[in-house]
């Protein structure tokens, strides 16, 4: 599909955001698109990291207004918006983001549910949703956890637009970064990722989202029950086993 392009190369699905025409909104062809591409990542056993970036001055504007007021007819969503946040978290693989263009309403839902997302330093980001008459009520379980309950109140309260790094500091995305240096900083990340186990880099994300719901003492025995399992893996053998000799592990190859 046109809107949402998918292309696999080296163990990386890249998956472009395309629907320039309507600034990448969440309609339905482009909720399917990127849940196709995690069902693709999830099958694949080749598929070491999802790349998710833009075309246009726009990575995301939000919900397809023009399909939220049943002003639009065309394709129908196959999954909500809600189940393609969870999908991203659940993902076996990390899930990057490549921050080409401005962030609005949703849209900021969508890069806070990727793993790592690096933005340029140029564009701006905004929870408009209060100037619309709504609320950013889906988004917000994504995106509190990454934000400090008064921060997040100053943002979606004013609807206001902010930079990049202003993004950065709430937690939205990793970090921001001149555009001239976006590329570079993404495989930078991209690198590291190809030198962690493929099943591990699924388990550390576990780690993040489920261990800070827990009580303490249910989150030591999850842990102590994760650790002993991963231990005891054929992964974390090769791995050890490529550690002791000085060698790259064999999921490593073109890591550096």
């Amino acid at each position: 599909m046109g809107e949402v392009r998918i292309d696999a190369a080296d163990g990386i699905l890249t998956v472009t955001l395309a629907d320039v025409e309507n600034r990448n909104a969440l309609g339905a062809t482009v909720v399917n698109g990127l849940h196709d591409a995690l069902a693709r990542a999830e099958s694949d056993p080749g598929v070491r990291v999802v790349l998710v970036t833009n075309e246009g001055n726009t990575f995301c504007a939000g919900a397809n207004l023009k399909e939220q007021s049943g002003a639009a007819a065309g394709e129908r969503p196959r999954v909500g918006f809600p189940e393609l946040l969870v999908g991203i978290q659940r993902a076996r693989v990390p899930v990057v983001g490549k921050i080409r263009g401005h962030v609005v309403g949703g849209g900021n839902g969508l890069v806070a549910a990727f793993d790592i997302a690096i933005a340029q330093e140029d564009v701006k980001f905004g929870f408009t949703e209060v100037r619309l008459g709504v609320a950013p009520a889906i988004i917000s379980v994504v995106c509190l956890p990454k934000m400090r309950p008064g921060e997040a109140m100053e943002a979606f309260l004013r609807g206001n637009r902010f930079p990049a790094s202003r993004a950065a500091a709430l937690g939205l995305i990793s970090r921001a970064v001149p555009a001239d240096a976006l590329d570079a900083a993404v495989d930078e990340v991209i690198a590291d990722l190809r030198l962690g186990g493929p099943e591990a880099l699924g388990f550390a994300k576990r780690l993040v989202h489920e261990v800070p719901r827990m009580e303490p003492d249910e989150a030591f025995a999850w842990a102590a029950d994760l650790s002993q399992r991963l231990f005891r893996s054929d992964e974390a053998a090769a791995g050890m086993k490529a550690f002791l000799k000085r060698e790259k592990p064999p999921w490593a190859a073109g890591g550096e």
